[in-house]
């Protein structure tokens, strides 16, 4: 039972005149520190949203920061100001980052796969020459025919068949989550299959709608590869990331809207159902080095995802560890591989998907073994089907709505 405050049963009878006065004048004292306190706190709220709005307005490349990096000798790698990020507000650089967390949920029903530890690995390993043969494992750009495309493209001298490339872009648009997933996914059909096949990003990113995430918004990893199961993804040559300008799909436009699931190949000959390619499962790779690079020497590359700080954007060389900035989001890539430098420092090499003006010619080294930003906690891939590859198949629900 509550303990009721005692007050005498008279008190309201022997209340003093001054106590009434004071009471009078403090009600109207009280009534004003309140506004005052009220005014104080719009103000500072004010003030707060105003510096939170100037810092996301602000230059996401910053010359100290830089400085701070490359006067570092324990740093252990080197920061530039990217041509990439030259034009780019810090907010414009969040909206790259496209990860959201995964739900709990999620994690604890999605298989999680783990490699014999007595699989002797190499030192160092490299699905670019490991799988040579496989063209989209080392390329950053894509082969496209010539006049299509005006964006991001570089002409390849050395080739005879007057045809360009679009360098690999996500443009502005937090489709990460999609490129890493659809990525894999392409290198494993070679390795597994021996088939050379560019898959669309746009397919993913567009028609997997709210059950993947935001789309440009940002969306989640392991659901990306739940729609690669269910309903796969056409060709690139099916359903471009880009238009014919160059820029309609998320390129050009700061906030560009996710793009229209239209399912229709924009080449006339190709048909969308007959287009699509498959994974055969969706697994998360135990966190442990030994099976992350045991993964990626037996099936090929896989999806990672990692948290992204400031200092990030300026990496140009070297192997990156975090040494300054903020929190900004979370990031997919594709790894490809990992090694250990002179200095006996261990990594994983990645492709990103900024551009080649951006890191190591479009790739980067991050440290391995410590999780570093979280780049060994969510892992995710799965192994080609070959559904729809050596035989016609017919997907009665290829074209309906999105389900898991």
């Amino acid at each position: 039972m509550p303990i009721k405050p005692h007050l005498p049963l008279s008190f309201n009878h022997h209340f003093h005149p001054i106590s009434k006065m004071a009471s009078t004048l403090l009600l109207p004292l009280a009534t004003f520190f309140l506004a005052i306190s009220a005014s104080y706190l719009q103000i500072t709220g004010a003030e707060t949203q105003e510096l939170t709005t100037l810092k996301l307005d602000s230059p996401i490349l910053q010359e100290h920061i830089v400085r701070h990096i490359n006067e570092n000798p324990r740093a252990g790698w080197e920061a530039a100001i990217n041509p990439r990020f030259s034009n780019y507000t810090v907010e414009q650089f969040k909206r790259l980052l496209g990860v959201k967390p995964t739900p709990k949920k999620e994690l604890r029903s999605t298989p999680v796969v783990t490699h014999p530890k007595s699989l002797k690995l190499p030192k160092n390993f490299d699905a670019r020459t490991a799988w040579s043969h496989c063209s989209t494992i080392g390329r950053i750009l894509v082969r496209v025919e010539r006049g299509v495309l005006t964006l991001f493209v570089v002409v390849d001298d050395d080739d005879d068949d007057d045809t360009i490339f679009l360098i690999k872009d996500q443009g502005h648009c937090g489709s990460c989550w999609a490129f890493g997933a659809v990525e894999s996914l392409q290198d494993r059909f070679c390795i597994h299959f021996g088939v050379n096949v560019s898959l669309s990003v746009n397919d993913l990113l567009a028609c997997c709608g709210f059950l993947c995430g935001s789309g440009c918004d940002g969306g989640f990893p392991k659901y990306a590869w739940r729609y690669l199961v269910h309903h796969g993804v056409v060709t690139e040559e099916c359903d471009p990331y880009f238009d014919q300008t160059g820029c309609s799909h998320p390129g050009c436009e700061p906030a560009y809207d996710t793009p229209k699931c239209v399912r229709k190949c924009a080449s006339g000959n190709q048909v969308w159902r007959k287009s699509k390619h498959y994974s055969a499962n969706a697994y998360s790779v135990n966190s442990d080095p030994h099976d992350i690079m045991a993964e990626v020497y037996k099936n090929g590359p896989v999806e990672v995802a990692f948290t992204v700080y400031a200092d990030f954007a300026h990496y140009k060389s070297g192997v990156y560890k975090y040494v300054t900035g903020s929190e900004l989001g979370g990031h997919a890539v594709k790894l490809i591989g990992w090694g250990t430098t002179d200095d006996g420092e261990d990594y994983w090499l990645l492709a990103n998907q900024w551009n080649r003006e951006w890191g190591d010619d479009g790739y980067f080294k991050i440290r391995r073994g410590t999780n570093e930003c979280g780049i060994e906690e969510e892992v995710t891939a799965g192994l080609p089907s070959t559904k729809n590859v050596f035989r016609e198949v017919i997907d009665m629900d290829a074209d309906a709505d999105v389900s898991f």
